[in-house]
Order: C-alpha cells, then structure tokens, then sequence
C-alpha cells in the first residue's frame, strides 16, 4: 500500500505539468501530503470530524505542482468513503484542528472583502481550489483543479472534505455543507 502514493506522486509530475519546470523562469514547488483519518489529537495531519460520512481509516493524498506561467495544479486521492457519495473539497487558509472551523475559510487567491465569501466573483473554481468527488462502490474518490495563478507569500494549509458537491449559485457560492474531515497541507 505504500507504493501507492510513490506511483500516485510519479503521475502527478508526469501528467499535471509535463515541462512546466523548464518553461519556468521560477522555480517549480512539488507538495504532497498524506494522512490516515482519526479523531483530533494535536499532531494529526488527517482528522475526521463525521466518522459516518468519512471513517476513521480512511486515507487522503494531495499532490500539488505550482510553476509560472503554468499555475497550480492540485490532485486529491481518498480511499475508503462512503461509497457512491458526492463530496465538496477545498483549500482552506489554515491548518487542521479540533473542529473543521480551525480550517478557517476557503484560500482565495483575490480575496472577497465580504465574510463569509459567497459571491461567484471571489468564490469560484478559478480563484478557489476546489477538489469535488463522487467516490466509487469502492469508496475511492478522485479530483483534480487546475488554476493559473501560484501560491506567493500567502498559502492555504490545508484540504476540507465537506458534505456536499460545491455550490455556484449567488448567495451560495463557495458553499458545500458541513466540514467532514480536514488534511493539513503545506501548500
């Protein structure tokens, strides 16, 4: 199971920037992170905050490349989910906690001068990092979000898997129900 993420991480680089590096004036950043899900305990990098919809054992891996002029490209890989469920997943500006809200708001790459953001403007799938999924009968799920900008000083830490596919609508936007589970990320 470990050579899992190795594989996972080798066509990561191969297939989400193929030569990004070498077109690059700036250097490319390669960031993985990997967890297994459980209860809070400080430390962990993978938490569960509904055992129901996301089960402690349950395991997460992100891969992420950033490289000008080719933006950011961001794969999240879970396995063992509720099978044949659609999911909501975004970068978040902080870190894990004890409860989803440590996560605090989605990364916005422009951020909303309105909190909570849920114009289509700010909260959106160009100037967001949003990593929807349905899983399968096998409970894996899969997703991927190419944007065009790279992460500068500010950076998001972490993945929020939340309850529902992302909404798009005005007033809604950005939105995806309740914080299921959190993976600490160093973007």
């Amino acid at each position: 199971m470990r050579l899992l993420p190795a594989l996972a991480a080798a066509a990561a680089v191969a297939v989400l920037a193929p030569g990004t590096a070498a077109a690059s004036s700036s250097p490319a950043r390669f960031v993985t992170a990997h967890g297994t899900f459980t209860a809070y305990a400080p430390g962990a990098p993978a938490v569960t905050y509904r055992p129901d919809l996301v089960p402690a054992g349950a395991r997460a891996h992100v891969f992420s490349l950033s490289a000008a002029p080719a933006g950011t490209t961001t794969l999240l890989f879970v396995t063992g989910l509720r099978p044949g469920r659609a999911y909501g997943a975004h970068a978040h500006a902080q870190p894990c906690g004890a409860t989803g809200d440590a996560a605090g708001p989605h990364f916005q790459y422009a951020p909303d001068p309105v909190k909570p953001s849920v114009d289509p403007a700010y909260a959106n799938a160009r100037n967001e990092i949003w990593l929807d999924f349905t899983t399968d009968r096998a409970g894996t799920g899969l997703a991927r979000s190419t944007v065009d900008w790279t992460f500068a000083a500010r950076r998001a830490k972490s993945v929020v898997v939340h309850e529902t596919s992302t909404h798009t609508d005005p007033g809604h936007a950005g939105t995806a129900g309740a914080r299921l589970a959190c993976l600490t990320v160093d973007f």
